[in-house]
């Protein structure tokens, strides 16, 4: 079904008839439908409003419904806007089923919570420090359903490591939950008061002066993102060889980051810097970038110009911020024996230090013109033999750490090379071009001209 692994689709059909049942409201539930006839178009219009102009999902409505309602009322709640609002993807029906699904079993959680703890008694007397605690613990609750659907589906759709499709998802999504939960508890208690629902519907205009801010914020990074790919683009026609090396150097550099403990901006600058890191390629001609045999002095000093290319390339793309400083610096070598200035130890920035052990692992673990990857295992130890010399230990332990425990599952392009394997004796060193001399030198002897 449109490339969704059947793993996916089982998963899906499992949440959905978790959905339905709790749909199905105890014998002794007597719940009010009006309010459910309300909330539920009041859902599906906001939310084809949200995502045409906005971000994101209309969740103050379902956490109003999760606070006035029983759990089988309020798990209808999201279901007409759910099912219905457009998919720009495909497959459409299973997309809808799985948004709904998900939403249902959230706010059918969220609701059972506030139950339990007497949410609904104290939100019908308006005693406000009585409803705070019962509402942050079903936003809490709303908050954990869903992070754990979401990482489940991440997991079995897109083949990630469980630790790595849950990571982030829970504390990325509790600040906008808790604000939505705070305007959603607003609802319910003017849902109550003397003007009734109309005068809770006005929440909902702050809520969408907000959304729109929001959303100019998403519509900047979608630029960003866009800068960037037409930027890596660029490179990958100009140096076919590599295609597909500059995501898979973002991919290890944010691993690097991660493990190391940065926070998640600064992960994003440093896997802008991983992408871009090559991108100073654009000024080196293309015949240098293609050649199959040895590079000449001459032809090596050219090569060499790619960071400072790089870097005048990029001058003007304010977001970058440090990310700059690795494309200019990530050849640079601890022991200062690198280019283009020959910095040595701390003068080397950190994120260029991140870039520099995730662009030689890529190098050596991938299929050049010039060498067949190695085993993931061997670049590793070739790293770790480096590192102190070439490369910062701190980023090769938390490299080998990582993959140790998650593994390398690199995206393989249809343009990589096909190299017959050479003899053991004669494998170069993938991250440099082949040595006229009869016996290659290991790593750490060699310039790093192509990377």
């Amino acid at each position: 079904m449109d490339g969704i692994p059947v793993r996916a689709r089982v998963y899906v059909v499992c949440a959905a008839l978790g959905a339905v049942c709790c749909l199905l409201p105890p014998p002794t539930d007597r719940a009010p439908w009006w309010p459910v006839l309300l909330l539920a178009p009041l859902y599906a219009a906001g939310e084809r409003v949200a995502r045409r102009r906005f971000a994101g999902t209309l969740y103050p409505v379902l956490l109003a419904g999760a606070f006035l309602l029983p759990a089988a009322a309020a798990a209808l709640v999201p279901l007409p806007g759910a099912l219905l609002s457009p998919v720009e993807q495909r497959p459409g029906a299973l997309r809808r089923v799985w948004r709904a699904a998900r939403l249902a079993l959230g706010v059918w959680a969220a609701s059972r919570t506030h139950d339990a703890l007497g949410g609904r008694e104290a939100v019908e007397a308006s005693g406000t420090p009585a409803l705070l605690l019962p509402a942050g613990a079903a936003v809490l609750v709303l908050c954990l359903v869903l992070a754990a659907l979401d990482g489940g589906m991440l997991a079995l759709a897109e083949g990630l490591p469980p630790r790595r499709a849950w990571h982030g998802l829970f504390p990325r999504s509790l600040a906008p939950l808790g604000v939505h939960g705070l305007a959603g508890l607003m609802m319910a208690v003017l849902w109550h008061s003397p003007y009734g629902p109309v005068a809770a519907l006005l929440v909902l205009f702050p809520m969408g002066v907000s959304w729109w801010v929001f959303a100019q914020y998403h519509r900047e990074r979608a630029a960003h993102q866009a800068t960037i790919r037409a930027l890596v683009q660029a490179v990958d026609i100009k140096d076919g060889y590599t295609r597909g090396h500059s995501e898979r150097v973002g991919r290890a550099s944010t691993m690097i980051a991660r493990e190391l403990g940065m926070s998640e901006d600064r992960v994003e600058v440093i896997r802008f810097a991983g992408i871009l890191h090559d991108v100073g390629k654009l000024g080196v001609p293309t015949r240098l970038l293609r050649k199959d045999g040895p590079l000449t002095p001459e032809e090596r000093r050219v090569i060499e110009l790619h960071p400072e290319y790089g870097h005048e390339i990029t001058r003007g793309i304010s977001f970058l911020g440090e990310a700059r400083s690795a494309i200019l610096h990530h050849h640079e070598r601890l022991d200062g024996s690198g280019y283009p200035y020959g910095l040595a130890g701390g003068q080397i920035p950190e994120p260029a230090r991140v870039v520099a052990v995730a662009d030689a692992f890529d190098a050596m673990t991938s299929n050049r013109s010039y060498s067949r990857a190695r085993p993931v295992r061997v670049a590793l130890e070739e790293l770790q033999r480096c590192a102190g010399t070439h490369f910062d230990p701190r980023m090769v332990t938390a490299l080998t750490r990582v993959i140790t425990r998650d593994g390398w599952h690199p995206v393989v392009t249809a343009d990589e090379p096909r190299l017959p394997a050479p003899a053991p004796a004669a494998t170069p060193s993938p991250s440099v071009p082949p040595s006229p001399s009869p016996s290659p030198a290991p790593l750490a002897e060699r310039p790093e001209a192509r990377r």
